[in-house]
C-alpha cells in the first residue's frame, strides 16, 4: 500500500477530503463562489511540488497560482498537511487499476512495481512524503493496494503474508526509485558519469591498489565497462525486482511463512 509519512492534520477533515465525505469518492467536487474546487487546487499543488519541489508548496503560493486569496483556500483545505494527504492519493489513483486476471502472479507483480516506480520518478516529491509506517487512506492508496494484493490471492498465502509481500515490493520501489532521482538529479547538474569517472580516474589510480582490494578491482572495472557507469538506476530496478519476485515464487512453493 502506498504510505505517507506528512504531519497529521485533522484526521475527520482529511477523510472527507479523501472520500468526499460519504463511502465513495465524490464525482463533482463542490465550487466555491470563486471559483474554486478541491480538484483545482490539488492540481496547482501537484504542479507546484512537479516543478519546484513540496516545499515551494504552501497556500500563499497556490492562491497566487490561481488567482485568488489565501483565505478562500481554506474553504476548501484547512492545511497543507491534509492537502498533500489528497495530493499523495490522487497520484497514486492514476495508476492503471487494470486487474490483467489472464496473467500470472509474476506478471501482475513485475507491472505494479513498474508503474509505481515510473510514478514516484515523475513525481519525484512523492518520495519526501511515503514511508512504510502509515497508509494513504484514500481511495487511489486502497486501489493500488487492492490491484497488488489481487496478485497474491489465491497462491496459498496467508493474509499476513500476503500483506508482507506487497510491502516488501512497494519498500524496494521506492527505494529504487529514489535511486533513480537521486542519479537524475547528478545528471542534471551537468557532469554525466562517464565526464565524472574521466575526471576522478587519474586521481584514483595513484592512490587504489588493485593487489590490496582485488576483488574490487576486478568486479569494479567489469561492471564499469558493462553499464559505462558507476551506477545504471533502470538495471539496478530490473535486476533486484527480478530476485525480489524470485525469492515470493520461492515463498509460494513453500506454502508461505505459517503466519497467520
Amino acid at each position: 500500500m502506498g504510505k505517507s509519512a506528512t504531519p497529521q492534520g485533522d484526521p475527520a477533515r482529511t477523510m472527507e477530503l479523501l472520500w468526499g465525505g460519504g463511502s465513495a469518492p465524490i464525482s463533482r467536487p463542490r465550487e466555491g463562489k470563486t471559483g474554486l474546487t478541491l480538484d483545482r487546487i490539488v492540481d496547482a499543488a501537484v504542479a507546484v511540488a512537479d516543478a519546484e519541489g513540496l516545499d515551494a508548496v504552501s497556500m500563499r503560493r497556490l492562491a497566487a497560482e490561481l488567482g485568488t486569496g489565501a483565505m478562500s483556500l481554506y474553504t476548501h483545505v484547512p492545511g497543507k498537511s491534509e492537502l498533500v494527504e489528497v495530493m499523495l492519493d490522487r497520484a497514486l489513483a492514476t495508476l492503471d487499476p487494470a486487474e490483467h486476471t489472464d496473467r500470472v502472479w509474476r506478471e501482475r507483480l513485475t507491472d505494479a512495481a513498474r508503474d509505481y516506480f515510473q510514478l514516484l520518478c515523475a513525481h519525484p516529491w512523492m518520495l519526501g512524503v511515503v514511508a512504510l509506517s502509515r497508509p494513504v487512506l484514500g481511495p487511489g492508496g486502497m486501489a493500488k493496494y487492492e490491484r497488488e494484493l489481487r496478485a497474491v490471492e489465491g497462491l496459498g498465502l496467508s493474509d499476513i503474508d500476503m500483506d508482507s509481500v506487497v510491502t516488501l515490493l512497494d519498500s524496494f520501489v521506492v527505494g529504487a526509485a529514489r535511486a533513480a532521482v537521486d542519479a537524475a538529479a547528478l545528471a542534471a547538474q551537468g557532469e554525466v558519469d562517464s565526464e565524472w569517472w574521466r575526471n576522478i580516474a587519474p586521481h584514483f589510480e595513484k592512490v587504489f591498489d588493485p593487489d590490496r582490494f582485488p576483488l574490487a578491482a576486478r568486479v569494479g572495472t567489469s561492471a564499469g565497462e558493462y553499464h559505462n557507469a558507476a551506477f545504471t538506476p533502470a538495471h539496478a530496478f530490473e535486476f533486484g525486482l527480478a530476485r525480489l519476485l524470485d525469492g515470493v515464487g520461492a515463498l509460494i512453493v513453500d506454502g508461505g511463512t505459517g503466519a497467520h
